[in-house]
């Protein structure tokens, strides 16, 4: 297997696998790695030891609506010495603290002036950190049992895994669990403490050598000159960027859930490691308790749901590419529809953008550096021309340029030099498109917000070992769309952004939260720009929530800050669906300019903008990225799970069955269904041979809305006797309703789009 490893320096062993050693004795690998720890765990403690001891201010949450000021000792006071001051339940189910919005070890000393904060196992930060470190302990057993070279070990929303290289020929099999959670439970009484030291990359090169795995991590994450932290716990040395809790005492209850193969990096082009997972809690009811949520999330599993319901379906000829079923169509026509209408009110312009784009447009937006491994390339051979400068094609001047008639003969005779193979890509995004699109005309102040949404195919090239049924796919749509603004008018932007999220989310039952994405380490533009867009950001957030958001430190994306925002689902898992991105880098390079009012040319010309950047009369757009609900795949997996495939009525791909009774009463319960089907809602009618408990129970196991069943008496009044599938009181006898009321009633609640099933 290929790997950054092997660039390491060569006086450093790299091995392909772990070697043998006799039973019940560490390999030497680990008793090596475990040494030279100690001394590089000398010489950071030396090195903390040397820091200044100056007076430092803690602000300090020591309770629901207690901030306390503590005066502490920089690099000697730690978070886990200060729980002494906060309050009890506080105190006791605290795992991790979090610094000035970072979560941080309970034993990592403070080093200046901050505000601490301290998180449980209950808090999704809290309970991640607690998932890692039940994942070290896994690793640890794992290094005993099986002698084996580890990958990586992260927290999941399931839980944890760890990936594992085993000699050859062996596998982890099911019988070796009990054995690994005893290993692990021993552990855990051991109170083994977790130690965190920094360490330079040579050094890294040095303690991990013996891996190809880690030396990948440090080889691509690691820059040359820096460092990184490392994690000890018992026995087991792990890169690792922490935090962790402070001993493994704390953890109670562990139980491996399974395990499997699985491609290192996901990539199939790689080795295949041994993957086993598990979860662990501080008490064993909670342990409990997360069994029987596994029950009930396996009943909603939106794969199972939507084999059952017909709903969509994936083929080996194109993996990560799901087929929606005439069912699942409905419900995804239903909800863009809905999209459409709230942009018809909201004053968006619906546009459709290209699937495919030369590479030339993805270097210019800065796609290609930051992006090009999850894109799919598509080389076009014998291609007239040279691939053009995308940021060319854009200012006042670029719609008069295109009209310009081509010069046959100059073009004729330069296709001999230019017919050369082009490298295209199958587009990941709109947003370069989009830029395209607002430079191919020259763009006024006045026509200015132009918000442009597209629900255009996208590609993205993901691993196969990471696609997962809808929730990881390789082709999808969004509801994507693009705001080209005035700085002055991002606040109001953001502001009509809020809103329509929050109509959105209430319509489906979803409570949400968010939070603000900042500045990544490769990030791309001039400070001032980040620091002006983040500035915005946060100060959109302060009026629409209050202090009820969290930032995420450097998760922005490499162009523009952020805010994500996650939904939680009737068993309170999140899942990340809205995001809202303000951008200054592309509208720069793609040069997309607007004229202005003269007499308020300065104050629109851009943040962070030089003098000189752009022509007089002229200013740069501020570019808002943003959608509601993500991708359209990943947000019907959610919304199965959620519902539990009981879909609301307006949603539903199967609002209404209609069962005769006797033979009779067939041809009046086609009438009814045509009727349905004339007020465009999806009806259909069972005239098989069941008996008629039988077609209801059917309807019902089917998740039909409504069962209307039509017998003399039916046809008689020209009514129906409908039952409701969320009310029991109804199920057994029904209500005669008349045929004309129940069709008005049923196309009110599907304009209504309300959560109720009821009419």
């Amino acid at each position: 297997m290929a790997s950054s490893a092997d660039s390491a320096p060569t006086n450093i062993p790299v091995r392909d696998g772990p070697p043998s050693q006799p039973d019940g004795q560490l390999p030497n690998f680990i008793v090596e790695r475990n040494l030279l720890f100690e001394e590089l765990k000398k010489k950071y403690d030396d090195a903390v030891a040397a820091k200044p001891r100056n007076p430092i201010t803690v602000s300090l949450t020591a309770g629901p609506d207690n901030i306390t000021e503590i005066s502490a000792t920089a690099w000697e006071t730690t978070p886990g010495q200060l729980l002494k001051h906060v309050a009890k339940v506080i105190a006791s189910e605290a795992v991790v603290a979090k610094v000035n919005g970072e979560v941080w070890d309970l034993t990592r000393p403070l080093e200046a002036d901050c505000a601490v904060s301290y998180l449980s196992s209950k808090d999704p930060e809290g309970r991640a950190v607690f998932w890692h470190s039940a994942a070290h302990v896994l690793g640890e057993a794992c290094e005993h049992q099986f002698g084996c070279m580890l990958s990586h070990g992260p927290p999941t929303n399931m839980g944890f895994f760890y990936d594992m290289a085993m000699r050859e020929g062996d596998a982890v099999k099911e019988t070796d669990r009990p054995a690994l959670e005893a290993l692990a439970k021993k552990f855990f009484k051991e109170k083994q403490p977790f130690e965190r030291v920094e360490i330079a990359k040579e050094d890294l090169r040095k303690l991990f050598g013996y891996s190809k795995y880690k030396m990948h991590y440090i080889e691509k994450f690691v820059p040359d000159g820096g460092s990184t932290t490392v994690y000890r716990n018992g026995s087991l040395v792990d890169l690792c960027t922490g935090p962790h809790i402070q001993n493994t005492k704390q953890i109670s209850a562990f139980k491996i859930m399974g395990n499997s193969s699985a491609y290192f990096l996901g990539d199939q082009a790689n080795d295949s490691l041994q993957r086993i997972s598990g979860v662990a809690f501080p008490k064993n009811d909670q342990m409990k308790e997360w069994l029987t949520y596994l029950e009930e999330a396996k009943k909603r599993d939106h794969q199972l749901i939507g084999k059952n319901q017909k709903l969509f379906w994936f083929s080996p000829l194109s993996p990560g590419s799901p087929f929606f079923l005439p069912h699942g169509t409905r419900i995804f026509n239903a909800i863009q529809a809905m999209l459409r209408e709230q942009y018809w009110m909201r004053g968006y312009d619906e546009v459709h953008s290209p699937l495919m784009y030369d590479a030339q447009l993805w270097k210019t937006s800065g796609h290609w550096d930051h992006y090009q491994e999850d894109m799919f390339r598509v080389p076009l051979k014998h291609t007239h021309g040279a691939a053009p400068d995308a940021s060319a094609a854009s200012g006042p001047d670029a719609s008069k340029d295109a009209n310009k008639p081509a010069d046959k003969d100059g073009e004729n005779a330069e296709v001999a030099k230019l017919e050369q193979e082009r490298l295209f890509a199958l587009k990941p995004m709109n947003c370069p498109g989009h830029a395209l699109m607002f430079a191919s005309e020259e763009r006024s102040y006045r026509s200015l917000p132009w918000r442009v949404a597209d629900f255009s195919v996208l590609h993205r090239n993901e691993a196969s070992g990471a696609l997962t049924g809808l929730t990881r796919v390789r082709k999808f749509q969004q509801d994507d769309a693009h705001i080209f603004c005035t700085i002055d008018q991002v606040t109001d932007e953001l502001r009509g952004l809020f809103k329509f999220m929050t109509h959105v989310y209430t319509m489906f039952g979803f409570p949400f939260k968010l939070k603000l994405s900042t500045r990544p380490d490769s990030y791309m533009g001039k400070l001032s720009d980040w620091d002006a867009a983040e500035d915005r950001l946060k100060k959109a957030l302060q009026e629409f929530k209050g202090d009820d958001w969290v930032i995420n430190p450097g998760d922005g994306a490499f162009y523009g800050p952020k805010i994500d925002v996650t939904v939680h689902d009737a068993l309170g898992r999140e899942f990340q669906c809205a995001t809202i991105q303000l951008d200054f880098q592309l509208p720069q390079n793609f040069n997309l300019l607007y004229r202005t009012n003269e007499s308020t040319a300065d104050r629109a010309k851009g943040e962070g903008e030089e003098e000189g950047d752009i022509p007089s009369g002229m200013a740069r757009p501020v570019m808002i990225h943003r959608a509601v609900i993500g991708s359209f795949e990943r947000f019907m997996g959610i919304l199965i799970e959620h519902f539990a495939g009981k879909w609301p009525f307006w949603l539903s791909p199967r609002q209404v069955m209609v069962i005769p009774i006797m033979k009779d009463a067939e041809d009046y319960a086609r009438e009814v269904r045509d009727i349905l089907h004339d007020a465009k809602l999806y009806a259909d009618v069972d005239v098989s041979g069941n008996t008629l408990q039988k077609k209801i129970r059917a309807a019902q196991l089917a998740q039909y809305n409504f069962v209307m069943v039509v017998g003399a008496e039916e046809i008689e009044k020209r009514a129906v006797n409908i039952r409701n599938r969320d009310d029991p009181s109804s199920q057994q006898k029904g209500a005669m309703i008349d045929l004309d009321d129940v069709v008005k009633r049923l196309v009110e609640l599907k304009a209504e789009r309300r959560l109720a099933n009821s009419i």
